[in-house]
């Protein structure tokens, strides 16, 4: 594997773009049954919101096929605190290169471009079912701050 990360161009929207719809029900939690067509426009919308704000795309390449993307706003204040962070947007690897470091390589590229902007912290959200993405996070020192709860009614 001859993987590296670089910042994506214009050329790599149609990547981004597939590979997230691709991958998008896999930000979902089992005890939620949307309906997928909503899900892919609700991940238009999040391509559209990262867009018209300061934001890192990467795209991760293995012998110059792209196989992962990271999108990551730079300024996301925290919610609570105003405290200024970095926020990863959305982060997808395609499913049969998933293990293999391309989800460590673009966190870590992104921490350092969020380290060269002066960010103090970086923030994302992840489903509790996902447990090899939050291994990722937790290998990469990650700690969990808040939950959020949900109930079926």
């Amino acid at each position: 594997m001859k993987l590296s990360i670089r910042p994506a161009t214009i050329d790599d929207v149609a990547f981004i773009e597939s590979l997230g719809k691709r991958t998008v029900m896999d930000s979902v939690a089992a005890m939620r049954r949307p309906n997928p067509v909503d899900v892919m426009d609700n991940f238009d919308r999040l391509l559209q919101i990262v867009e018209s704000r300061k934001h890192a795309a990467l795209i991760a390449e293995d012998g110059g096929e792209p196989v992962g993307f990271l999108l990551m706003l730079h300024s996301l204040p925290d919610e609570v605190t105003g405290l200024d962070q970095a926020f990863i947007a959305y982060m997808a690897v395609e499913r049969e290169r998933r293990g293999g470091g391309i989800g460590a390589a673009l966190l870590a590229a992104a921490e350092d471009e969020a380290r060269k902007r002066g960010l103090p912290y970086m923030a994302l959200m992840v489903t509790e079912e996902n447990a090899s993405a939050r291994a990722l996070y937790e290998r990469a020192g990650y700690l969990t701050e808040r939950r959020l709860l949900c109930k079926m009614l």
